[in-house]
């Protein structure tokens, strides 16, 4: 049986995607047609989808069994009234090991205080900059899922104070996970650095505003990769102003490219990383794909189904 994949995205992708998806098709033994182009949208069975790809309506595509997106985040396309197909978010390996490697780094710089040793353009002798071990440092990681859970194990293995909170009960080795409004208020409220790597959703969106950050240890340091819009960037912006925090790392904005103008470029308690935490890795991810529709064509469900009522 010959399977009919349609894959969208922007062009820019496709020298790299295409080879990827046909190597990882062939290997895992799937008969398949793996076209960009849209005629016939009926005839397709899957698509492979980006959400800066063309297609945004799919209602001509009436007989897909499965979106497979290529992307982690889904709040572009889970509310889209045309999509009746079960969609699929992307957990990539390469992804993960991305994300462990930035959110650990960062937080190790903090940790140490790199930037102030750094900066030090005037010769002083710094060692009251000594840091404490990591044993007596906090992290809350807020997100449990597959990117927050490998990031909360390395800073496990580096001796940190890890307390994590998620939407619903997680239990995680070594690590107190809550969950909850009051669960979120105590995670924060002892937490040397805050990890965000939750999802943004009606529930979710500007979690972290006013009243939170003012629940946060002084001189907290805040890393946002999961969403611009987690954050109240006026809120933000004020807590950096009072000194309620040290530092704001941020990879992820409300707008993106983030403008050149934006005041967080120019405010000397932000960092701005620009999307580059962790990227879908297209020889990684194409196996994560060819693995679900294979487990599709077998009647089995696919690994990553997203919950549309809930938003991820």
């Amino acid at each position: 049986m010959t399977v009919k994949i349609h894959y969208s995205a922007h062009t820019r992708h496709w020298a790299n995607w295409i080879p990827a998806l046909t190597a990882a098709f062939a290997e895992a033994g799937l008969d398949v047609q793996l076209t960009t182009d849209a005629d016939d949208p009926d005839s397709f069975d899957y698509m492979v989808h980006s959400p800066d790809g063309p297609v945004s309506d799919f209602k001509p595509f009436a007989n897909l069994r499965a979106v497979l997106s290529t992307w982690a985040g889904v709040e572009n396309i889970v509310h889209n009234e045309t999509l009746h197909a079960p969609l699929v978010r992307m957990v990539d390996p390469g992804m993960i090991e991305g994300m462990v490697e930035w959110v650990t780094a960062h937080v190790l710089r903090h940790h140490i205080n790199l930037d102030g040793l750094l900066l030090n353009e005037e010769g002083k002798w710094l060692k009251h900059l000594s840091p404490p071990l990591a044993r007596n440092r906090t992290v809350a990681m807020l997100g449990l899922g597959n990117l927050g859970k490998a990031c909360a194990k390395s800073l496990i293995n580096l001796n940190f104070n890890v307390v994590g909170w998620s939407g619903s009960k997680k239990k995680i080795a070594g690590m107190e996970c809550a969950t909850g409004i009051d669960g979120l208020h105590g995670a924060i409220s002892q937490a040397d650095f805050a990890v965000l790597l939750l999802p943004l959703t009606s529930e979710t969106e500007n979690i972290f505003d006013e009243e939170r950050f003012s629940r946060m240890k002084d001189g907290a340091v805040l890393l946002n990769v999961g969403r611009g819009g987690l954050i109240d960037d006026e809120a933000l912006l004020s807590a950096l102003d009072s000194g309620k925090l040290r530092n704001a790392t941020l990879d992820v904005f409300r707008q993106e490219p983030l403008p050149p103008r934006h005041p967080f470029y120019r405010h000397p308690g932000v960092t701005v990383s620009p999307h580059i935490a962790s990227e879908t890795r297209p020889a990684t991810a194409s196996k994560v794909i060819a693995e679900n529709i294979a487990r599709d064509l077998q009647g089995l469900p696919p690994m990553n189904l997203v919950d549309k009522r809930r938003g991820y």
